[in-house]
């Protein structure tokens, strides 16, 4: 990885705009973990709602797309794309460091206000397994949706119908889906870790980490040898 690129990159997405995008979503997850606690409900009526449908559902990939179709999406759309391939640098250094960023930043974007909830609700233990499981699928999610950023013009419209139909429509009714769902794999590991009623695995945990080092390896080689393909114009050949 290149620290010059990761640098850069780091500077450019938090400076855009679309990042205030991400601010609502966990002033709204703590809010409905205060609005559980106080409920006087038992923790299995809210806790799933808030943690896996909310949460890891919808909060962990909506970032993710954010942040991992800009990481190489912007630079592809207004040309700057150029300025690194006229580098003498490898490819898979320029596409792992677009990654460790794109993966930081929605970790810490996701696994941090997820931890608190947890902790709100009284579950160390799944605090734990809340960033652990965020950090595992926000990697899977990240290299993805960099892969579709540089496959596509529009990653994240392509992104949207991914993690709408598949994710969240298509697993409801097809178990077998499941398997290649990373919001899946990501309650999994939180749910092997914090063991709570908070939050519902519906996989293994061990076909949860297999899935995701699956997702992470061909989005990252996707990229790369997509990437290869760009000509100096920042346009695929």
């Amino acid at each position: 990885m290149n620290l010059t690129i990761m640098s850069l990159t780091a500077r450019a997405m938090l400076g855009r705009k679309r990042v205030l995008m991400l601010l609502p979503m966990p002033i709204i997850l703590i809010g409905l973990t205060l609005i559980g606690v106080t409920s006087g409900e038992s923790d299995a009526e809210w806790g799933p709602v808030v943690f896996s449908s909310l949460g890891i559902s919808v909060i962990l990939p909506l970032t993710a797309l954010i942040i991992g179709s800009s990481a190489l999406g912007l630079e592809i759309d207004d040309g700057t794309i150029t300025h690194l391939l006229t580098k003498p640098l490898p490819r898979s250094e320029i596409v792992l460091s677009k990654l460790a960023v794109a993966w930081l930043v929605t970790t810490v974007a996701t696994g941090v206000p997820l931890a608190a909830a947890a902790l709100i609700a009284g579950a160390g233990k799944l605090a734990v397994g809340l960033v652990i499981g965020a950090a595992i699928g926000g990697l899977a999610y990240s290299a993805l949706f960099l892969a579709l950023s540089v496959m596509t013009k529009r990653p994240v419209a392509v992104g949207l119908v991914y993690i709408v139909l598949w994710e969240n429509i298509l697993v409801s009714y097809v178990s077998g889906a499941r398997i290649f769902s990373v919001r899946q794999h990501a309650t999994a590991i939180a749910d092997s870790i914090g063991n709570t009623q908070l939050i519902e695995a519906t996989v293994s945990v061990t076909t949860a980490l297999i899935m995701s080092v699956i997702f992470i390896v061909v989005g990252t080689i996707g990229a790369t040898q997509r990437l290869r393909s760009f000509a100096l114009t920042g346009e695929a050949n």
